[in-house]
């Protein structure tokens, strides 16, 4: 490992992350590592970290060099693995574009959710394919202090519960996660959102996502409650043979999800490359003995 590591910062409607650029996947990265570089008082600070690999040099994703160059092998700010990340492909997307690997227009992104479309806009938001929801059956609830409430199973290459409330104050601190059950439902942990309407078409929410607590944004869990909020609505594309566009907010900003009658989810919004520096390699070899 070098002397010295280059990082970036960014972050997308303000989920933030550490960027590492490692084109040839060579530098170590435990979870213990990853927690230091996101913990805010002694690292870096991030709701997660964004580890920039060409997909041929990971073993996770040479089967899916021929398709997309580059694998964000994601991390969770406690320095577990994750499937996808919304926000985080914007901001992937962002990095590639500021260091000269793309330009404006379509490319490929492949994360452990598979391969992602994305499209850099000339007015600087980014769209990104987040793939087809996967509906799993069966009642699930989620419950805030004595407060219980019905929630959507939906699965966005990670899994969340949606539970549609009347304030978003009844989400509680979201310190901790928010219990659920059946506990069969998600045996890995669940992103949970928390959700109001402001309008027609137009919702806004909190979340905890799994690994991270609260965070003032969630890709996958803007995508996720847009498809629980267009069923309940009646406004299932797939059934309806209509697109179905809902304006999210979150607390970072906005987002705009576009469920098409195929299937197939668009997300949109901005992602900012606010800084960029040196991490000192011995303090985080200090992480990996």
């Amino acid at each position: 490992m070098s002397t010295r590591i280059a990082f970036l910062k960014g972050h997308g409607t303000e989920n933030d992350f550490v960027i590492v650029p490692d084109p040839e996947n060579v530098i170590d990265l435990p979870p213990a590592a990853v927690a230091a570089l996101c913990d805010r008082r002694g690292g870096i600070g991030g709701d997660g970290l964004l580890h920039v690999v060409r997909s041929a040099a990971h073993p996770e994703a040479k089967d899916m060099a021929a398709e997309a160059e580059w694998f964000m092998d994601y991390r969770n700010g406690d320095g577990s693995i994750a499937e996808m990340c919304g926000n985080g492909v914007r901001v992937f997307a962002r990095y590639l574009q500021r260091a000269g690997h793309v330009g404006e227009g379509d490319l490929a992104v492949a994360t452990r959710g598979g391969v992602k479309t994305v499209h850099i806009d000339k007015d600087g938001d980014i769209t990104v394919g987040m793939g087809k929801a996967r509906l799993p059956e069966g009642d699930v609830t989620v419950s805030v202090g004595e407060h219980s409430w019905p929630a959507r199973n939906v699965n966005m290459g990670n899994p969340h519960a949606v539970a549609f409330v009347d304030d978003l104050a009844q989400a509680g601190d979201l310190y901790s996660p928010p219990p659920f059950s059946p506990a069969s439902a998600y045996p890995d942990g669940v992103n949970v959102e928390f959700v109001v309407d402001r309008g027609p078409r137009h919702v806004a929410l909190r979340v905890h996502e799994r690994g991270a607590g609260e965070t003032r944004s969630c890709g996958t869990g803007a995508c996720a409650v847009a498809v629980a909020a267009a069923r309940r609505d009646g406004a299932d594309p797939t059934v309806t043979g209509a697109p179905a566009t809902y304006t999210v907010d979150v607390p970072g900003g906005t987002l705009v999800i576009t469920e098409r009658p195929d299937g197939e989810i668009e997300m949109t919004g901005p992602a900012v490359i606010v800084a960029e520096g040196e991490i000192d390699a011995e303090w985080l070899e200090t992480f990996a003995r």
